[in-house]
């Protein structure tokens, strides 16, 4: 049985005290009311389930913990994110995932402007649409977008690998599509079955980088 903290009468900094000084195990968190860095820093193996909206930074640097928010997350959910799992059964506001070296992130609704940037080896998967330079200067992971994608996808892309199975507005500088082969099916198939998605994966395309901006060129200034 989940141990109950409830966010109207406990501080956040206690809440996420209690999480860092504990071993694994299950809890609740209630009326978080948009409170902001909700189960951040967590290094045990938790399960925290949010019942509520939640400001920026929610379950930030996570380590282990499985952290469920139902509701909607505000900027840089799971930032910094190392490995465990964080699912947001609402919407995303921009820089989702920002950073993160590991673990999985799901969105079950729509993510804002900048998802995944900077991602250093996380798997996002986005339920609806990703906003615009989704991915930017993405170095490692893969970004799985099951609705439409912004301009300026994967802009500056390093090896992050991107999947979208609707349209794309614009494709970032040094981000092209990619042939998509049964290796990419198969890794696919199991980011969509990981974020429990019952998507085709066969209706994605792919996208990577051209590798053209990795050195510079003189004749190339315009796509700095």
């Amino acid at each position: 049985m989940a141990t109950l903290i409830d966010l109207a009468t406990t501080p956040v900094r206690e809440l996420n005290q209690t999480l860092h000084d504990t071993d694994a195990q299950s809890w609740r968190v209630t009326h978080p009311r948009g409170a902001h860095a909700v189960a951040c820093g967590i290094r045990a193996g938790h399960t925290v389930d949010i019942d509520g909206h939640v400001g920026y930074y929610c379950a930030g640097m996570n380590q282990h913990a499985t952290v469920t928010v139902h509701g909607n997350a505000g900027t840089g959910v799971a930032e910094n994110m190392m490995s465990g799992t964080v699912r947001v059964h609402g919407n995303a506001s921009q820089s989702a995932g920002a950073t993160a070296h590991g673990g999985l992130l799901v969105v079950d609704g729509d993510a804002a402007a900048r998802c995944g940037i900077s991602m250093k080896g996380v798997d996002i998967v986005v339920g609806g649409n990703a906003g615009h330079m989704s991915a930017f200067m993405g170095q490692a992971g893969r970004l799985v977008v099951c609705g439409d994608a912004g301009d300026g996808l994967g802009d500056s892309l390093y090896e992050a690998r991107i999947y979208v199975r609707g349209t794309v507005k614009s494709l970032g500088a040094d981000c092209v599509e990619k042939e998509i082969r049964p290796e990419h099916l198969a890794e696919l198939a199991e980011l969509l079955k990981a974020a429990e998605r019952d998507e085709d994966p066969g209706e994605f395309r792919r996208y990577g980088s051209a590798r053209e901006l990795y050195h510079f060129k003189t004749g190339n200034t315009a796509s700095y």
